[in-house]
């Protein structure tokens, strides 16, 4: 068995390459932020390069002169690789590596990395490993030679060399198993799902960019011991944790994997039990990080991927994080919410107004209620407290007269 790797023994150090197209797109802000994912999946970035073209090289990503300029900087800093920020084609792997003479990576095979070292519980590595095999299953032969240049690194995480080198037929055959468990534990959360529905109880999907503050909020609210660090996909998993509000109702509110541009769709098919927890709730919580100056990229980011998702008519507010960081007092804004509020995740500043927007919207959800009920329906008063907002109680001698806010499903069988 060929031996695994920890990063620890290998420092890459690394080129990023990107191609800036005619069209304007914000190249420099994705390289910084693939810099990012290269320093979370362990390596060290030694130099960035950037070529103009009007669209990429079908064959090798990059244009001749470019290959040999890269070449040159690859001896002059001892790289030992090179990512591109895009997801290359196997031809484009392939050709780049022979070429190069050296391992190439791309945008995806860092952040499938990155997912690799941060799964946890067994759903997610289930759905690292099926997005990691499909990658795989079509690059097997450009990835055997990089694999022989380096040992261990940047995409040798998860399934691991072993599996690497299984020719096509057993990577399929892995790949149709995995898929077997993946609709088993889509099963497994439509029951939760289903039993959520049953009680009645709200639920609220946080979403946003990686790195927005999506733990951090859940931690402050309901003390949900996640770690939350300063780093890209630092959770993976998602966490469901209930939220007692100040009038007694209560909400869940889910953590769901942080949003990314260029978010390979090898992930997203594979993570999509998880990232619909967002499609089936009530609201969704927006998490912006407003001190970013690509507030307004990442924003787009996140409403298209939820687009994709085929997530839409719901309430969405949105949460500008990160305002102890704010140095200009520019008040954020988006024209697409329902509802904005403004906090810090880390100091607590402005979550009260959070937690009152949400009472807000669940109570616009309810129907109001005023009704004498006799004494011996006292036990529908239970229903209430649990399921509803009790704003008044006053016992009179012909029963006890509420004023309440309750859910629409279950007002005419609390009157009749």
């Amino acid at each position: 068995m060929a031996e695994l790797y920890d990063m620890k023994d290998v420092e890459e150090k690394v080129i990023l390459l990107a191609v800036s197209l005619s069209d304007g797109s914000d190249t420099q802000a994705s390289l910084d932020e693939l810099e990012e994912l290269v320093k979370t999946a362990g390596a060290v970035t030694v130099d960035k390069m950037i070529q103009n073209r009007e669209k990429l090289h079908p064959a090798t990503y990059l244009g001749k002169g470019k290959i040999e300029e890269v070449k040159e900087r690859i001896w002059e800093l001892d790289a030992t690789g090179v990512v591109c920020d895009d997801e290359l084609s196997p031809v484009q792997l392939k050709n780049l590596e022979d070429a190069l003479d050296i391992k190439v990576m791309d945008r995806t095979m860092v952040i499938l990395d990155i997912f690799a070292a941060r799964a946890t519980t067994s759903e997610g590595k289930i759905q690292v490993e099926l997005a990691q095999l499909k990658y795989r299953a079509a690059r097997l032969v450009g990835l055997r030679s990089s694999l022989s240049r380096l040992g261990g690194g940047i995409g040798t995480r998860g399934p691991g060399e072993k599996k690497l080198e299984m020719d096509r037929r057993l990577i399929h055959e892995r790949i149709g198993q995995l898929k077997a468990e993946l609709e088993e534990v889509k099963r497994h959360r439509e029951v939760q799902r289903r039993q959520r529905e049953k009680t009645h109880t709200p639920v609220a999907a946080i979403v946003g960019y990686t790195n927005a503050g999506k733990s951090t909020l859940l931690n402050y609210l309901t003390g949900a011991g996640i770690l939350a660090e300063d780093k890209l996909f630092a959770t993976l998993d998602p966490t469901t944790r209930a939220l007692s509000l100040e009038s007694g109702q209560q909400i869940l509110l889910t953590d769901t994997v942080g949003f990314i541009r260029k978010l390979p769709h090898h992930l997203i098919e594979a993570f999509k039990s998880t990232l619909e927890e967002a499609k089936y709730s009530d609201m969704i919580l927006h998490m912006v990080d407003c001190s970013n100056p690509d507030m307004d990229i990442q924003m787009y980011v996140v409403y298209e991927t939820l687009r994709d998702l085929g997530v839409g008519d719901k309430i969405v507010v949105t949460v500008f994080n990160k305002i102890d960081r704010l140095e200009n007092g520019e008040i954020p804004r988006d024209l697409q919410s329902d509802y904005q509020v403004r906090i810090s995740a880390k100091t607590g500043e402005g979550i009260e107004e959070l937690t009152d927007t949400l009472e807000q919207i669940l109570r616009n959800q309810k129907v109001y209620l005023e009704h004498v009920f006799s004494y011996q329906e006292a036990g529908k008063l239970q229903i209430i407290r649990k399921y509803g907002e009790l704003l008044s109680e006053e016992y009179q001698a012909d029963g006890i007269a509420v004023k309440a806010y309750v859910p629409a499903e279950l007002f005419s069988g609390l009157v009749k």
